[in-house]
């Protein structure tokens, strides 16, 4: 059974109430918001037979507007990069939210990051339902989403439908950045990967091709340090992960894409989606957010598993999955987060 607790709104600085939830079910316990869909906090048994905070977060609604990293939020209404920040469908032309180099990267300058959801509870977690209007960062369609955060046993799910009137891509994920030992480096984790394939990018993060990680510095398919981030040559342009890794999940079933596990206190998540793709980020570019009791992040302090379409799809139509969301159609994403002791 899920226990409720409702705790104390915080004041977005742009005027509105964000509510905040605390949902325990005797295993794991988390905090959600109503901004963005955040995952505050997430706790999770150690071998100690404590429960650690795996994921970072702030202490307030001003931190969270100050920074782009997305912390724990949901990224959308595109998750990921989509070339020059353009989009074409049957003739029309549409320009969208620049706000990476030159690609629209999660969505755009005002994504649903930055959105208050309508919050409410379930039987065994918590849905949130977003309306992102027509035009929204340039995006056509009125396009309403639906997340639920269900705790099951010792497992987090994520689900997310969303429909619009209009065809627009949509690709949302749970951005979290996750560390899963409360230190101050992911170099204490270790990480390993099913997947086969990943996208090679150009200088911008847009994919080039879709190619083999057998004998790659992609090649996670053995347990492996998180440290090689720095080691390795084929990561040192995106200073660590940053890489888009292609499932075989043709039909949408929820599949393996592999597991992060600490060194330190035995913790390990294993993450299955039904998406086409997952990007590993290791957090290369967070140095200086300012987290709980005005911690500044460093660089490489977490790892972002991100279960997606692919990125630029809409406009790449040969890469797996189907981007382009038409009306009467429902976009539905599942993942399951896991979590043992190794």
């Amino acid at each position: 059974m899920v226990r409720f607790s409702v705790l104390e709104s915080w004041q977005d600085p742009r005027g509105e109430e964000v509510e905040r939830i605390r949902l325990d079910n005797g295993t794991i316990a988390m905090e959600v918001l109503s901004l963005g869909g955040i995952i505050r906090s997430l706790w999770v048994p150690t071998k100690n037979g404590e429960r650690q905070n795996v994921v970072l977060g702030c202490d307030n609604i001003a931190d969270y507007l100050a920074q782009s990293a997305h912390l724990g939020a949901i990224a959308g209404r595109y998750a990921n990069r989509i070339a020059n920040g353009k989009l074409s469908y049957d003739g029309v032309d549409y320009q969208l939210s620049v706000n990476q180099a030159t690609n629209c990267l999660h969505g755009g300058t005002e994504s649903f990051n930055r959105k208050h959801w309508q919050l409410g509870t379930t039987n065994d977690g918590v849905r949130l339902t977003l309306h992102s209007p027509d035009g929204d960062m340039g995006f056509p369609g009125n396009c309403k989403v639906q997340l639920d955060y269900r705790l099951v046993g010792n497992n987090l799910y994520v689900e997310i439908l969303a429909t619009t009137d209009k065809a627009c891509p949509v690709s949302l994920t749970q951005h979290s950045y996750f560390n899963l030992d409360g230190g101050d480096s992911n170099t204490t984790h270790h990480i390993q990967v099913d997947a086969k394939q990943y996208l090679t990018m150009n200088d911008v993060g847009v994919p080039t091709a879709m190619v083999a990680t057998a004998g790659t510095d992609l090649d996670l398919a053995a347990i492996t340090p998180m440290a090689v981030q720095t080691q390795r040559p084929a990561l040192a342009a995106t200073h660590g992960f940053d890489h888009c890794f292609v499932m075989d999940n043709i039909d949408g079933d929820l599949q393996r894409f592999g597991a992060i596990s600490s060194t330190q206190n035995g913790v390990k998540m294993t993450v299955y989606t039904n998406q086409p793709g997952v990007q590993l980020y290791g957090a290369n570019f967070l140095g200086g957010v300012v987290g709980k009791k005005q911690q500044v992040f460093t660089n490489h302090q977490a790892v972002c598993i991100e279960p997606q379409m692919l990125p630029d799809s809409p406009n790449q139509p040969d890469l797996p999955g189907n981007a382009w969301l038409t009306p009467n159609a429902i976009y539905h994403h599942i993942s399951r987060y896991e979590f043992s002791i190794a």
